[in-house]
Parts: structure tokens; C-alpha cells; sequence
């Protein structure tokens, strides 16, 4: 049984991979800004037997990390997975944005996942082979050419950068550190018209985590373990 982190769980990816590592058998801590407002999280919980549990965190918020990880106290965590985010405001076009949005997509997107793994370093740390999984965005690589989202695609190519360099100074301490594009999926930020269900997406990212070792730290992958350029 492994321990779970999830971040952004009370909808989309981040509820359905907190339900699937639950129904594996695996202990998962799921968090989210207003877990008392998130019906479906907690009709999963009271589902789970026990092994699943919501936890409020807003990782946009330093002191809201710190009182959350404490739900965790010391126990070793064997995945985190970086789920949360925002679209960083209504529009984004070069000749209209809201620079306050923008401002909250680095904090939430950016600066919000190095933090999170801060305040569970030492979970990780004490976990045999632990993992940290980002979710980001074809967006967010330069190969992907798309116009417009300013504030969501820099803080995914934001968000990138600063993994890849976690990855390099977590290198020889058994933590693997990745990201990982969920896929255009069938949620409320992709709409109804996207490829994949939040349960494909959810159920390939497992299967990249389950399978990443010290030689992928550093790696950006796509949801179904593609390695996506960047």
C-alpha cells in the first residue's frame, strides 16, 4: 500500500486519480481549497473505506500548505502528485488581460507545486522511492505552437522549469521528479468537446507513475507515457 498526496482533488483529474489510487488499496490524502463544498470528493470518501480522506489546502497560499501537510504529520509519502491549478483569468489576449489573474496562476501554478513539495520533503524523504508528479501542459512547451493564455501557459512553462531543477538537486535521494501533459480532457477547464475522459487521463497518468524510476527524473511525459518535446 502506498501513501498518495493529491492536490486540486475535489473535481476533474485530481478527484478521479484520488478515487482510483483509493480503490487500489493505496492511503490517500486528497486536498483542495473548500473540502466541505466538494460533494463529490466526499461522497468518494465515504465510499473508500477509510482510505481516502479530504484535507483543505490552497496552494496559493504559503501558511494553508504548511496546516495542511500537518494532516500528514510524518508519515512517509510515496506519491504527490502537483494537481492543482487555474485558468488564470477569463481572457488572455495581447491586447486584454487581467494582470491580477496572472499574477495568481504563478502563485497557484508556479511557486504553489515548490511549495507543496517543501512542506512534504521530509514525507518524501523517508518514503524508499518516492515520486512527485507535476500536471501541466502541452502549453507549456515551446514546441507547442498556440496563441493567446499568457498567464496559464507561462506558469505551466514556469511550473516546468522549476521541476526540472527540483529533479537535478533531488538527484541521488531516491525522489523522482516529473511532469506530466493530463491530455485534453473532458473536464470543466477542457470542456465537453475534449479527447479523453477525466478516467483515461487519470487512469495513464498512474501508469507513467507507477513505472517512473531514477533514470526519468527531470522528464516531461504525456498521459499515456509518451515523452512529450519541449
Amino acid at each position: 500500500m502506498a501513501t498518495v498526496v493529491i492536490t486540486g482533488a475535489n473535481r476533474g483529474i485530481g478527484l478521479e486519480l484520488a478515487k482510483q489510487y483509493a480503490a487500489a488499496g493505496d492511503r490517500v490524502y486528497a486536498f483542495c481549497r473548500s473540502p466541505g463544498s466538494a460533494d463529490k470528493l466526499n461522497e468518494a470518501v465515504a465510499a473508500s473505506g477509510g482510505k481516502l480522506s479530504a484535507h483543505a489546502m490552497d496552494v496559493g497560499d504559503a501558511a494553508s500548505i504548511t496546516a495542511g501537510a500537518a494532516a500528514v504529520g510524518d508519515a512517509p509519502v510515496d506519491v504527490l502528485i502537483n494537481n492543482a491549478g487555474i485558468l488564470g483569468g477569463a481572457v488572455q489576449k495581447l491586447d486584454e488581460i487581467d494582470f491580477d489573474a496572472w499574477i495568481d496562476a504563478f502563485k497557484v501554478m508556479t511557486i504553489g507545486p515548490f511549495r507543496v513539495v517543501q512542506a512534504f520533503l521530509k514525507n518524501l524523504r523517508a518514503a524508499s522511492n518516492a515520486k512527485v508528479m507535476t500536471v501541466t501542459s502541452q502549453l507549456a512547451a515551446s514546441t507547442w505552437p498556440f496563441g493567446g493564455t499568457y498567464a496559464y501557459s507561462s506558469a505551466k512553462a514556469g511550473v516546468n522549469k522549476v521541476m526540472q531543477t527540483m529533479a537535478l538537486d533531488l538527484k541521488g535521494e531516491n525522489i523522482t521528479v516529473s511532469m506530466i501533459h493530463p491530455g485534453w480532457v473532458k473536464t470543466d477547464m477542457g470542456g465537453p468537446g475534449a479527447d479523453i475522459t477525466a478516467e483515461e487521463s487519470a487512469a495513464g497518468i498512474r501508469g507513467v507513475i507507477a513505472n517512473l524510476g531514477a533514470a526519468d527524473t527531470g522528464k516531461f511525459y504525456k498521459w499515456n507515457g509518451d515523452i512529450h518535446p519541449w
